[in-house]
């Protein structure tokens, strides 16, 4: 299923009973975050809230809290899906080519559909249904105060749209952004993404860089711009492949950048390379407050949007929250993709708790010695997985997914004089227990069976492991045990 929009995408989750409509009125300070905390904590359903303080524009939030919502916000019916989303394509794309006709035919239409998926352009669109140029204010949006300390209001889901200013790439980044006043906000581009590298080259040709901020779109797109694509993967282009169909976008009122055509709000404007202002604290997703530091500033040109149009919002803080089952979500889909460059990777589990950027614990096929060392700086080395502080390594029988089985292992395995590779190496720009901003150290943890080659002389134990036919016998006979 393709979602035209972010309405469509509501219709769906109240037929299936997972919006809940919140009428009485709340504030936008503080009260909304601390609703939706214990609602996402307690795995409960997105939230609209139609009557927030000082705005007439109702704020959803929690969309894609749960493996459910993030599955069908992505087109697929089960979580389990988004596993085999990419597997098929990169399949077709590395596997030998076909031999019998109907293979051939099935490849081409999977081309031609791929083909099709670019964001294709339209004249009149929703999001043009009512705007302001001469005047345009954010006095009107229901922008919420997260947490005690935040340094403001903060946008916490918009979809950032910029261009490189000299090969013309577009990027659509997720990125939180501050309320300073009425027509300026502080935009929170991080060392490495793809915005800031943006407004980096500005700077370099000295010139004032467009940006438009869409907020409330089709889930897809919302979800590609938290993904950690390569830098030559267009989001929109990335969107148009996960919905099957390209989308739509509109020429902004005054910036030369393509809007998407049905998001619910848009904001139009501009960075000056040489402007900065303090921003922050925030409260993040890392469970502590990022300190004020200085960053961009967003000058408001315009105000577009739809007829009645709805807020979207998340927060971050302690884990778990809705960023919980978007971080899911990326590590099931770009699994395969990342098992073209770790081939024998088995399965990648990145612990919610840890935050996505902590933990990474991976299991391989093992056949020769130091491979779970080699793995470690495989993942090190790509993309946003290098970020990763502890990799954990274990071998292709053990279940990821499953803590306590990793922790036995790691307790059983490992022997710490030997099995703990250090390194350093760039780290996100939120930690901070590092002693320097954006570098650090890493931990990698080798917990497969060690083979002689490896330093180990002695002889490895047989695992506990019961009889298969009296695992039978009892499954058969339980019942009559009275257990």
């Amino acid at each position: 299923m393709a979602f035209a929009d972010l309405r469509e995408f509501l219709e769906l989750l109240e037929a299936r009973g997972q919006l809940t409509r919140v009428r009485v009125e709340v504030d936008p300070h503080l009260e909304i975050t601390e609703i939706a905390d214990r609602v996402m904590k307690a795995g409960g359903p997105a939230l609209l809230f139609e009557n927030v303080r000082g705005s007439d524009i109702p704020l959803a939030i929690n969309l894609l809290g749960s493996p459910d919502r993030m599955a069908w916000a992505l087109g697929m019916n089960e979580w389990s899906a988004l596993e085999h989303r990419l597997d098929e394509l990169l399949a077709m794309a590395m596997g030998p080519p076909p031999k019998s006709l109907f293979g051939k035919l099935r490849v081409l239409s999977e081309i031609i559909k791929v083909g099709r998926i670019g964001p294709r352009e339209i004249s009149r669109a929703p999001v043009h249904e009512v705007f302001d140029t001469a005047a345009p204010s954010l006095a009107d949006l229901p922008i919420p105060t997260c947490w005690p300390l935040d340094g403001g209001p903060y946008i916490t889901f918009p979809l950032v749209l910029t261009h490189d200013p000299q090969s013309g790439k577009r990027n659509v980044g997720l990125y939180r952004l501050q309320k300073f006043d009425d027509r300026t906000l502080g935009m929170h581009w991080q060392l490495h993404k793809g915005g800031a590298e943006h407004w980096r080259r500005s700077g370099e040709g000295r010139q004032r860089m467009e940006v438009a901020v869409a907020i409330g779109a089709d889930p897809c797109l919302m979800y590609a711009a938290s993904a950690p694509l390569p830098p030559d993967i267009d989001e929109l282009v990335f969107a148009g492949f996960l919905r099957g169909a390209p989308v739509e976008t509109v020429q902004a009122k005054t910036v030369d950048i393509q809007v998407p055509a049905h998001a619910e709000i848009v904001l139009e404007g501009w960075v000056d390379p040489s402007e900065s202002r303090l921003e922050g604290p925030f409260g993040d997703h890392i469970g502590y407050y990022s300190l004020p530091e200085p960053y961009p500033v967003f000058h408001l040109t315009a105000v577009t949007r739809r007829r009645a149009p709805i807020f979207v919002s998340t927060i971050v803080g302690k884990p778990p929250m809705e960023d919980a089952w978007i971080g899911k979500a990326t590590e099931r889909l770009f699994l395969p993709l990342i098992r073209l460059f770790i081939p024998e990777l088995v399965d990648m589990h990145l612990p919610v708790h840890g935050v996505f950027h902590n933990f990474a614990i991976v299991s391989i096929r093992k056949r020769y010695p130091g491979q779970a060392r080699k793995v470690m700086h495989g993942v090190w080395g790509l993309g946003q997985l290098m970020f990763s502080k502890y990799v954990i390594v274990v071998d292709h029988d053990v279940d990821v997914q499953d803590l306590s089985e990793v922790l036995w292992r790691v307790g059983a395995n490992t022997d710490p004089a030997r099995d703990l590779e250090h390194a350093s190496g760039p780290m996100d720009a939120l930690e901070f227990a590092t002693t320097h901003a954006n570098v650090g150290g890493k931990l990698g943890i080798d917990a497969t069976r060690k083979l002689p080659d490896e330093g180990f002389p002695r002889e490895w134990p047989p695992e506990i492991v019961m009889d298969e036919e009296i695992v039978k016998l009892v499954d058969e006979k339980w019942r009559r045990y009275g257990i």
